[in-house]
């Protein structure tokens, strides 16, 4: 079949967090599955830099409001995988320092933004000529092309019987406006009402998609149940709850091409199942480049956004205990200032004890992935994730909060689950700092007194398949009943 990606970030060309991550993967592994994929993408000045030579293929104007906005269509020069990459080209939009916005808050005009990006993305397919089959669209920047193609575009000989899957990746980020900013989508008012797209007076885009949408994904099977619940529906949970037989959870995979310790060109040795000396070096290394001292202390390492989602909260509550254990924390990530101030200041007081680095660095993120004796990710909420799954590959079995994709992808190590041999990590519960330590100092028991048992549970992981093919697999299938429940054919 033919299926359309519509995504805003897409590896390698612009990233912010995971759904670039899926976005670049997914579509090479459907194509060797025997699939036709596009993808779709704004041609931001941060792709201009990464592809600057992508040639224009076609141009033309949608309506933005009462304006008619021009667009172009840059295909990449540098096709991966048989997979086809489109630029949606708009300068006046996305020709900016930032994909979403700058350090004091998203840009004033975003809702118009991803507008022109759903309008100009349907128009652009339409001029490439091949019909789709499945549109995959991500997240509320790509939530108005499922609502034009069932009100708008419905009879259109080109894309009526289109099917639509939507995917949520982090149902916190909504595409929430000002009911000021409605004619700029250019729908009927009648769809500004509580059932659709309004929300407590504002229009909720990511809404729209969740009731217009022919089926819904999310990614992880626990996360899809809990964004049914008050505590995890971020206010949708109705909405959710009501779609329940329509709404499925795939976990992410991870790209082995990339992320593969037995031959991760960014690492100082390489490690496998086989042999785990490479791992060793990899954490003398790690230390050496962040000024830590070779004291056998056991390295513990995080790499992710410095909020409160990633647990940084519960780190900052407890972080003068932590340090008391005999570890170094290794810690990689950009986000709130008050985090900044304080693990700056910490490791100013304990430079033998922490590390920190406030950065994007994919090359120092693979070292602290396979440097590390373990990793801590304790996360409020965790639609997937993905560190914990590098974790896994690299023998770093991972502390995680039993929450969302954590609770589908590690397995506690328990008395019963390292005899049977499926533990793969430590998980904990309570969203508390105590609950965190006590599991902490469970796996540090393990990994100072137990070596053989350690050494398994690192096995354990390494060995399990988190490729993109099984999930890929599973999308096939979406697809398949998704367009069935559209009654088209492909």
């Amino acid at each position: 079949m033919n299926i359309a990606f519509a995504s805003s970030e897409v590896v390698p060309y612009s990233k912010t967090g995971g759904l670039a991550d899926v976005a670049g993967a997914l579509p090479a592994e459907l194509e060797a599955l025997g699939h036709r994929v596009s993808v779709f993408t704004p041609y931001y000045r941060a792709t201009k830099k990464v592809d600057p030579k992508a040639r224009v293929i076609a141009e033309g104007v949608v309506p933005v409001g009462t304006e008619n906005v021009p667009w172009s269509l840059h295909q990449s020069s540098a096709p991966r995988s048989g997979v086809r990459t489109y630029f949606i080209g708009c300068d006046m939009y996305f020709d900016r320092d930032g994909l979403y916005g700058t350090a004091q808050g998203d840009y004033e005009d975003s809702c118009s933004r991803y507008v022109l990006f759903c309008r100009a993305t349907l128009a652009a397919a339409q001029a490439l000529g091949e019909r789709v089959n499945v549109w995959h669209c991500h997240d509320w920047q790509t939530a108005l092309i499922p609502i034009y193609l069932k009100h708008v575009l419905a009879d259109h000989p080109f894309h009526a019987g289109a099917a639509t899957v939507f995917t949520i990746h982090n149902l916190a980020y909504q595409g929430l406006f000002w009911h000021w900013d409605w004619p700029l989508l250019n729908l009927a008012w009648q769809h500004f009402n509580w059932k659709e797209m309004e929300f407590h007076g504002k229009m909720n885009l990511l809404k729209g998609a969740l009731v217009h949408a022919d089926m819904l994904a999310t990614v992880s099977p626990t996360y899809a149940q809990e964004i049914q619940t008050l505590e995890f529906g971020c206010g949708l949970e109705g909405v959710l709850a009501d779609r329940r037989d329509d709404l499925v959870g795939i976990v992410n995979g991870i790209d082995t091409r990339t992320w593969n310790p037995a031959q991760d060109s960014l690492l100082p040795a390489v490690f496998s199942v086989e042999n785990l000396d490479g791992k060793r070096a990899c954490r003398d290394v790690l230390r050496k480049k962040l000024n830590l001292p070779d004291n056998g202390s056991t390295v513990v390492g995080m790499i992710g956004r410095l909020f409160e989602q990633k647990g940084f909260d519960l780190v900052a509550q407890c972080i003068e205990e932590l340090l008391r254990r005999d570890i170094q924390l290794v810690i990689l990530g950009t986000g709130r200032e008050e985090y900044h101030t304080l693990l700056q200041r910490i490791q100013k007081a304990n430079p033998r004890k922490i590390a920190v680095a406030f950065a994007f660095d994919n090359a120092l993120a693979h070292l602290i992935e396979a440097g590390s004796d373990m990793f801590l990710m304790p996360s409020r909420y965790e639609p997937c994730g993905l560190n914990q799954l590098y974790s896994l590959a690299y023998g770093t079995p991972p502390i995680v909060r039993k929450v969302g994709g954590l609770a589908d992808t590690i397995v506690d190590s328990t008395s019963q689950t390292v005899a049977d041999g499926t533990a793969t990590g430590f998980q904990f519960r309570e969203y508390s700092a105590p609950a965190m330590m006590d599991c902490l100092d469970r796996a540090l028991r393990v990994f100072k007194s137990e070596p053989h048992k350690w050494k398994q549970i690192q096995l354990n992981g390494m060995k399990q398949d988190w490729s993109w093919r099984k999930s890929a697999e599973k999308y096939v299938q979406l697809y398949e009943r998704t367009v069935k429940k559209k009654g088209s054919k492909y």
